[in-house]
């Protein structure tokens, strides 16, 4: 197993601590999810320059990579709902097109062919980290002695809207334009 692959497996045990750590309620517990959820984010982007880099692209890695991102990004969303950071139908929205993507790539696989995430789905992932990122940087601040502008009142409820927003538009657009380029694939289904 190569470099990327191994990072990537790694992402998905670093997804299953991020969501113990924003599960619980021990001290700063808000903050070292923070801190999991960046190295996770890191290591996404580090697999992917590592991988292009010295042409280590797999099979595994074009259907694990991200598959990985949608199991970190989907719980970090669902884990949001709780505190009532991002609405309930933003997420259904956006974990139904990562369900609706998979079942495509499935469809793909049974006829022997790989479909790799395309660049406005990449796009998509970045902004959904983003928007990921934002919110729990509104929750770790509140284990912080320190106010940050962006991340209390009136501010702090217009960007999270406003990155809602984009992430859910981007998210139905990036989906839409992946089955518009393999609808052949679906077509002979």
């Amino acid at each position: 197993m190569n470099l990327p692959n191994l990072l990537t497996i790694f992402r998905l045990i670093l997804a299953g601590f991020f969501v113990l750590a924003l599960s619980t309620s021990w001290p700063c517990s808000h903050t070292v999810a923070l801190a999991l959820f960046l190295v996770a984010t890191a290591t996404d982007y580090l697999d992917g320059v590592i991988a292009r880099k010295y042409n280590l692209i797999t099979d595994f890695g074009k259907l694990m990579d991200p598959l990985a991102d949608k199991i970190l990004t989907a719980s970090a969303f669902i884990c949001l709902i709780t505190y009532g950071y991002i609405p309930a139908w933003a997420v259904i929205i956006i974990i139904s097109r990562e369900f609706l993507i998979t079942g495509l790539r499935l469809l793909a696989s049974s006829k022997g062919i790989v479909l790799p995430a395309e660049k406005l789905g990449k796009h998509k992932t970045a902004w959904q980290m983003i928007t990921i990122i934002y919110f729990l940087l509104l929750l770790a601040s509140v284990e912080w002695s320190i106010k940050i502008p962006l991340l209390t009142g009136a501010a702090a409820q217009i960007l999270g809207d406003l990155l809602i927003a984009v992430t859910v538009a981007l998210t139905v657009y990036s989906g839409a334009a992946y089955f518009w380029k393999n609808r052949r694939l679906i077509a002979a289904s």
